[in-house]
């Protein structure tokens, strides 16, 4: 960590969409009305989560509901991509409540998700759901604390970030509205494994940079 500057709002690493991404919010940050603030934008995340639990209760019934919840989706990624860009544009300041407020609601959105999942999923499936919500979380923690650590934000691995996360999330939406949900059975616990897989990994790639950097500080002069 370099002095007390803040780094939380300077992202390390690119993801696929990256170049693309930047583009648009050149463009697009502009035309954002004035009367539309960064804290508006961020906050907007609240309600996109209100209505996933809403449509998710409603796809209990009638599973194209989901194609409702995966508008929620891109309106998410729309708010939260300009949300930071709003602010610097205008000089708002609020960065570090950005850096709190963005990612806490990140979390409450990826619950909602969560659970409008479980409310589709077949009788017996609410074990997987719970172990689903805390290996998802753990990768946010991951993020989290290996910034604590460095002052380095780390949100993209190997050109996988929180973006390709949502299309992914939409493409497993768009699965069970053309497959249903019997699948679920093997596809639920499936998943599990492979996200256990994944923060495994990602946790030992994290503590080893962070051993690294502890020896680099013992040899230092």
């Amino acid at each position: 960590m370099t002095g007390n500057t803040f780094s939380g709002d300077k992202k390390v690493g690119q993801s696929m969409f990256s170049v693309p991404e930047k583009k648009l919010v050149a463009w697009g940050t502009p035309k954002i009305p004035v009367w539309l603030e960064t804290y508006h934008l961020t906050l907007l995340t609240i309600l996109w989560s209100a209505l996933n639990v809403l449509f998710g209760c409603l796809a209990r019934n009638d599973i194209r509901w989901l194609w409702l919840i995966s508008l929620m989706i891109v309106m998410q990624y729309i708010t939260d991509l300009f949300d930071g860009a709003v602010g610097r544009a205008r000089n708002t300041g609020l960065v570090k409540w950005g850096f709190y407020m963005d990612h806490f609601l990140d979390y409450i959105f990826l619950c909602s998700l969560v659970f409008a999942g479980y409310m589709i999923a077949p009788q017996g499936l609410g074990f997987y759901y719970v172990i689903l919500l805390m290996l998802t979380g753990g990768f946010m923690v991951n993020s989290f604390l290996g910034f604590a650590a460095t002052n380095r934000f780390e949100i993209y691995f190997y050109g996988f970030g929180p973006t390709e996360m949502r299309v992914v999330f939409i493409l497993i939406n768009t699965a069970i509205i053309l497959t249903g949900t019997n699948h679920f059975v093997v596809s639920v616990p499936a998943t599990c494994l492979v996200c256990l897989i994944g923060l495994v990994f990602m946790v030992w790639r994290t503590s080893r940079r962070m051993w690294a950097l502890d020896m680099a500080g013992k040899q230092a002069p």
